[in-house]
C-alpha cells in the first residue's frame, strides 16, 4: 500500500476520496436469497462529515462493514482514491484497513480483560512501531478524549459515554484519514451523545472523513450530508 496516500485525493485525477459503484449484498437463507442492499452507488469527498441514516434492517450496517473492507459486495466496486479494495488480497485489505480506516463499533466491542489503555493500543499491534512509541500514542488520544487519567481501568469500570470515547480513541491512534462510525450514540442518554457528536465534528474540522451510521434525526444534523438508506437502495440529501 506504499503507493497510496491520503493527499492523492485532491489530486486532478481524482474525483472523490470514495466511490460506490452500483453495489449489493446478497445473502443466502435457507433456500432463498435476500438482498441486504439491492444496488447502491454514492462518493464521499476528502474532509466530509456524512451520515448514513435507515432504520434497522435497512442494509446501512451492511454497507459500512462493505465501505470498511470487512465484507465483500455481492456485486459492485469500492474504490478508495481510485483502488478498488475488494481487487485487493485479503492480506492487502487488512493492512489498509490499519492505515487508512478506523472503525468505531456498534456497541463498543471493547477487550474486557484488557485496561482501556490495551483496549487503545490494539490497531497498533501490526504496525511495528516500538512499545514505547505505541504507549505515548495512546495515552496522547486518551488525553484527546478526556480519559487520561483512566487509562488503567478495565471497561466495565467506565460509564457507556467513557467506553464510547475508548472506542473512539481506539479507532483514531493510527491517525487514519477515514473513520467510519457505527451508531456511536445510539445507547447514550442525549447530553452524552451530544459530547461524543462534538468529539466528532472537532475531529472532522481538523480533517478526518467520517461516516456515520445512525438511526437518529438528532445526530444526522451535527453532518454534513445524509444518505438516507431505504430496503436496500439509498437516496443522498
Amino acid at each position: 500500500m506504499t503507493n497510496m496516500t491520503h493527499n492523492s485525493a485532491v489530486e486532478t485525477n481524482v474525483q472523490h476520496l470514495i466511490e460506490i459503484q452500483n453495489i449489493g449484498k446478497d445473502y443466502q437463507e435457507g433456500e432463498s436469497t435476500v438482498q441486504a442492499i439491492r444496488e447502491m452507488s454514492f462518493f464521499i469527498d476528502d474532509g466530509e462529515f456524512v451520515s448514513i441514516m435507515g432504520q434497522s434492517g435497512s442494509g446501512k450496517s451492511t454497507l459500512l462493514s462493505i465501505l470498511g473492507g470487512l465484507n465483500h459486495p455481492t456485486r459492485g466496486r469500492i474504490l478508495l482514491d481510485t483502488l478498488d479494495i475488494y481487487e485487493l488480497s485479503s492480506e492487502q485489505r487488512a493492512d489498509l484497513r490499519s492505515e487508512y480506516i478506523g472503525v468505531i463499533f456498534q456497541s463498543f466491542q471493547l477487550i474486557p480483560y484488557l485496561t482501556v489503555l490495551e483496549n487503545v493500543k490494539l490497531p497498533m499491534a501490526i504496525t511495528g512501531k516500538k512499545a514505547k512509541v505505541q504507549d505515548k500514542m495512546a495515552r496522547d488520544v486518551l488525553d484527546r478524549v478526556g480519559l487520561a487519567n483512566k487509562a488503567d481501568r478495565l471497561p466495565d469500570q467506565l460509564s457507556g459515554g467513557e467506553q464510547e470515547r475508548v472506542a473512539i480513541a481506539r479507532a483514531i491512534v493510527n491517525k487514519p484519514p477515514i473513520l467510519l462510525a457505527d451508531e456511536p450514540t445510539g445507547s447514550l442518554d442525549s447530553k452524552t451523545a451530544d459530547e461524543i457528536m462534538a468529539l466528532l465534528k472537532e475531529l472532522n474540522s481538523e480533517g478526518q472523513t467520517i461516516i456515520m451510521v445512525t438511526h437518529n434525526p438528532e445526530a444526522c444534523k451535527h453532518t454534513s450530508r445524509i444518505i438516507q438508506v431505504r430496503d436496500g437502495s439509498c437516496h443522498t440529501n
